[in-house]
């Protein structure tokens, strides 16, 4: 870290008003009072350039993320993004915590983009598992250096020194200095490398593990909250687009018109087309400015656009399924071997083969994408919901041909994101609007927008294959796998690698002494992308399915042939897994290990829980998964009863997760909840299908989504209490979902669901 002083003004998108939470001062993204605009919409106005211009703080400044001022308020940045799951709630505590600051005296502002900060995607379930440590040190830097300025002024040793509740404290004479009287002082010393700095015992961190409160809830309610759709500027113009229907197509002829006779349409404008990779251009096709959303939405609709669809236009579902299908039965590329999994088939007593279907799946957060950008005298400046403002910073100044320094990007608060918004496509379309408008311009997308261009969840087909001997027991394990990969977006790729396997088929510890994977072909027809929890899904589901076939078949209790297949309690090595490297989520395996025992701890949890030997009552039937995902463990039963109508509901759900250390309890909590109803979104309506290249759903009446009547009664949340290092908290809860509800269909029933959505077969 450098000892230069942290430019707040310019890292930071600071707001005007500060909301009093819990005596917590929090400064939110915008905090003037709405004001009438020229188009008549009221709403707040973001910063101008001009009061974001830089200036130095007095005081303590010893890295990016901590101010300290001479009057002793703290200011912690939060350079991760917020879209609910409370990380302005979180990061900002430990940070504290290790510093020793008192939480009245702390204001917590949003980070710019800005690489000053290290890593700011907030996704992979990343934001606390990667930086545990780091922002610890980042706390405990500052605090070090209050101590060192307070034993400087007493002339004694700064082990005879604390740092508690915003005071630095001589332990031998109870002598003490407030943060704020050792600021400046401070703030002049050398900085200390990070490595070098100690951190406190964990037992010293009074918050965090602990019951903390939502400090973004009093702005969640009372609606001074500031969303990307919030923001205005002056002369401000909003922009709808039509965009191609098929990924790869172009305008081939427009009439501008009849749009430019709506009145309140000012402009017309063309965006280039897109060349592949697609990566996060722009989408291209026409775009409408208006004085007003309606006016914008209305133009649009006026335009007469003939396109050429592309090469694209051939994608058709159906026909797509039946390539992935033979793509499966055929041998694929070795991706991990322990073995000989063909030879130990061909001579099994007997061979259970299943194939697992997952359709595309869309991320349909809340919030559709928008985003507000201003271009002027050689500079942007450009306000989003974004979960990854670098990749935004870095799309805007490739689109404008501008240095990235000549851009900023302030990030409002998010309303949904699930991987969506950590795509910069929304970002290049409005900054080059901004552009040839010469005005500011908010891009808004809607609901259909947000279907219908979408960076899919990857479609997939799985064929799993287990040889039996003559006991019931697996003595072979092959898994072939064909989907598109995310790679496809940002190079020509057509079959998933190394680091697309790692989630749930090549971390996979099986207590087999034959098993293989192989990856199969799979050409990309849509823009493939990241969604809440990724490839984890239909690898979850085929595999646990599976061993629920399997445990059918020998006639045995799924827990218990799950719990033999994953074996003893131990630490799987990559000889043992039958592979040469492990990713794992970018987390070393030293760290992270891949923990059998872990994981069977959270099945048997969850089942005793459940009460998983009473599952045979009339009416009702209950389905387990489990899965490890971003090196957290989590394990679902799901209760399915036949409601008074004769259809089948998730009445009650159980679900623990074991992910090492945890800050926030109440919003791990939180999370799995979600996940859970998530999970039932993709397993009982999920699904995007495609005919001549376009998208057959466009909002929610045929995109569904649990609704409250849909919920279960009860979802039972139970949190493993653990030392071990962080992991992910806000995808891993996701996986185990659908398995588990097409397990309990399976015994409710007896029809087997091998394709999602679970509604196409039954009646739900």
């Amino acid at each position: 870290m450098s000892k230069k002083p942290m430019l707040i003004a310019r890292r930071t998108f600071l707001a005007g008003m500060n909301v009093s939470a819990g005596g917590l001062a929090l400064a939110f993204f915008t905090g003037q009072k709405p004001t009438s605009e020229p188009t008549g919409q009221a709403g707040p106005k973001p910063k101008t350039s001009s009061q974001a211009e830089e200036r130095t703080s007095p005081g303590l400044n010893p890295n990016v993320f901590v101010h300290v001022a001479p009057d002793g308020l703290v200011t912690i940045v939060c350079h991760r993004s917020e879209m609910g799951q409370g990380i302005r709630s979180s990061l900002p505590v430990l940070i504290a915590d290790e510093l020793g600051a008192d939480m009245a005296r702390v204001k917590i502002v949003q980070a710019d983009g800005d690489r000053a900060y290290g890593d700011q995607n907030t996704d992979g379930s990343n934001s606390v598992r990667s930086i545990y440590e780091e922002m610890r040190r980042v706390g405990a830097t500052a605090r070090v250096m209050l101590i060192a300025a307070a034993a400087r002024r007493w002339k004694v040793a700064p082990e005879q020194c604390e740092a508690r509740d915003h005071v630095v404290i001589h332990r031998g004479s109870n002598r003490t200095f407030g943060f704020g009287e050792l600021a400046v002082e401070a703030g002049k010393l050398p900085v200390p490398k990070p490595a070098a700095v100690p951190l406190r015992p964990k037992a010293e961190l009074r918050r965090t593990g602990g019951p903390l409160p939502l400090l973004d809830a009093p702005a969640y309610v009372n609606g001074s909250a500031t969303f990307g759709a919030d923001l205005r500027l002056p002369g401000m113009l909003i922009a709808v687009i039509a965009r191609p229907p098929v990924v790869g197509g172009r305008v081939a002829r427009y009439d501008a018109s009849r749009a430019l006779a709506i009145p309140g349409v000012k402009r017309v404008i063309e965006l280039p087309a897109p060349k592949p990779p697609y990566m996060f251009q722009s989408w291209g096709g026409i775009a409408v400015l208006a004085e007003n959303t309606w006016a914008a939405m209305r133009g649009r609709a006026a335009l007469d656009i003939t396109w050429e669809h592309g090469d694209n236009a051939k994608y058709d579902s159906e026909r797509f399924r039946q390539e992935l299908t033979a793509s499966v039965r055929a041998p694929g590329t070795p991706v991990r071997n322990v073995g000989d999994a063909d030879a130990a088939l061909a001579k099994a007593a007997r061979v259970i083969e299943a194939e697992y279907h997952v359709p595309h799946l869309p991320h349909v957060p809340m919030e559709p994408p928008v985003a507000l950008a201003r271009v002027q005298d050689g500079t942007c400046e450009v306000w989003a919901p974004t979960q990854n403002p670098q990749a935004a910073r870095t799309e805007a100044a490739r689109a404008l041909g501008l240095p990235e320094e000549k851009v900023q990007v302030h990030v409002t608060f998010l309303g949904g994101g699930f991987g969506r918004k950590s795509k910069a496509d929304f970002v290049s379309e409005v900054v080059l609007l901004a552009r040839e408008a010469g005005t500011p311009v908010r891009v808004q997308w809607t609901r259909e927008d947000d279907v219908q261009h979408d960076y899919y969840n990857t479609v997939s087909t799985q064929l799993l294959s287990a040889g039996l001997d003559e006991r019931g027991k697996v003595v072979a394990w092959r898994h072939r796998t064909a989907f598109p990969p995310i790679g496809s977006t940002f190079a020509p790729v057509n079959k998933p690698g190394e680091g697309d396997l790692q989630q749930g088929v090549l971390d996979l510890a099986l207590a087999v002494p034959n098993v293989r994977a192989e990856a199969c072909e799979a050409n990309a027809h849509v823009r493939i992308g990241w969604l809440r929890s990724v490839y984890n899904i239909f690898h979850a589901f085929s595999i646990n399915s599976f061993i629920d076939e399997i445990a059918h078949a020998r006639g045995e209790d799924t827990r218990d042939v799950m719990l033999e297949i994953l074996g003893p309690p131990r630490v799987s090595s990559l000889e043992e897994l039958g592979i040469k490297n492990l990713r794992n989520y970018g987390s070393p395996l030293e760290t992270h290990p891949v923990d059998v025992r872990r994981l069977r701890n959270v099945i048997e949890r969850v089942t005793q829980l459940s009460r998983w030997n009473d599952r045979k009552k009339e009416g009702r039937a209950l389905g387990l998964a489990a899965h490890r995902s971003f090196v957290s463990y989590t394990a679902v039963v799901a209760s399915v009863v036949r409601d008074a109508a004769g259809k089948l509901r998730v009445d009650e759900a159980w679900i623990v997760a074991d992910a090492g250390t945890v800050i926030n309890p109440d919003r791990v909590r939180a999370q799995m909840e979600g996940s859970v109803i998530f999970g039932m979104s993709l397993a009982l309506h999920g699904g995007i299908t495609m005919k001549g290249g376009v998208p057959q759903q466009s909002n929610f009446r045929d995109v569904r989504l649990v609704r409250m009547a849909e919920t279960p009664r009860k979802i039972h949340v139970d949190i493993i209490q653990s030392d071990a290092a962080p992991g992910g908290v806000g995808e891993p809860g996701v996986p185990p979902v659908a398995p588990a509800i097409a397990n309990a269909v399976f015994a409710l029933t007896g029809t087997r669901v091998r394709e999602l959505p679970i509604s196409k077969a039954l009646q739900v």
